[in-house]
């Protein structure tokens, strides 16, 4: 029940993020489940191995460089994922923040 719950709030965050940035476009509420289903096991399975991979360049920028691998998760995403378009490298970075920042809050609140 709460992986699912969990599901649920990164789906809502994803669309939340993806009306608020011009240069990302979801097609609608399937393809922002996929999208939520796919960033969650891409971010179970991929991203500590990248964590691990990118670890100097981690501790030399203070652990900044995050952003860029939750980024290259984002950009794998819209790879795997219909209906799930970005516009380039910074568009995912903004729509990476925003929806930490959204499921963040959503998490608190429920």
């Amino acid at each position: 029940m709460k992986s699912i719950s969990h599901l649920l709030i990164m789906m809502v965050a994803a669309l939340g993020a993806s009306y608020l940035l011009p240069g990302v476009a979801i097609s609608g509420i399937a393809s922002a489940l996929i999208l939520a289903f796919v960033l969650g096991v891409l971010n179970y399975f991929v991203k500590p191995l990248l964590i691990i991979l990118t670890l100097p360049i981690n501790i030399l920028t203070f652990g900044l460089f995050t952003l860029v691998v939750n980024t290259v998760i984002i950009l794998l995403a819209e790879v795997i994922t219909p209906g799930f378009e970005t516009d380039g490298f910074f568009s995912a970075l903004l729509f990476g923040i925003i929806v930490a920042l959204v499921a963040y809050i959503l998490h608190k609140i429920f």
